[in-house]
């Protein structure tokens, strides 16, 4: 259930720069994001409104992250798994325990999501996938 009492906007802004600063300089996905991305500030912002939104409820954020990431032809899974082994990586590092735990099933169901619909637009022929489990 989506609480503004989980967690306050400063938190998840921290959070949100912490994490985005770490997928910036990852060897793997980081040149995705940095190829794409011009206005870092701008962007930290949209995805501080897009967390909020979805563990505060603030409806801050309106946009189109499924398509964005579906136009992008190099994606695999070993990059949803990178994003989401730094994700939890800098949850851990939370001490908030209900937005650690709220935050990490929403990246999960999140990345599963973009990486089906990515599927889907860029093999439309198969079936999609699960991500593997870690």
């Amino acid at each position: 259930m989506i609480s503004p009492e989980l967690c306050t906007d400063e938190e998840v802004a921290d959070f949100v720069r912490k994490f985005y600063a770490k997928v910036r300089r990852d060897d793997l996905i980081g040149p995705i994001f940095n190829a794409r991305i011009e206005d870092w500030d701008h962007h930290l912002a949209l995805l501080t409104d897009f967390w909020t939104s979805i563990l505060r409820g603030t409806g801050r954020y309106s946009g189109t992250p499924m398509q964005k990431h579906v136009a992008l032809p190099e994606l695999s899974p070993a990059m949803f798994e990178r994003w989401l082994s730094l994700f939890d990586e800098t949850l851990a590092a939370q001490p908030n325990a209900a937005l650690r735990e709220r935050a990490k099933g929403a990246a999960q169901r999140i990345a599963q999501s973009l990486w089906y619909a990515w599927q889907m637009g860029n093999r439309p022929d198969k079936l999609p996938t699960d991500l593997p489990r870690t």
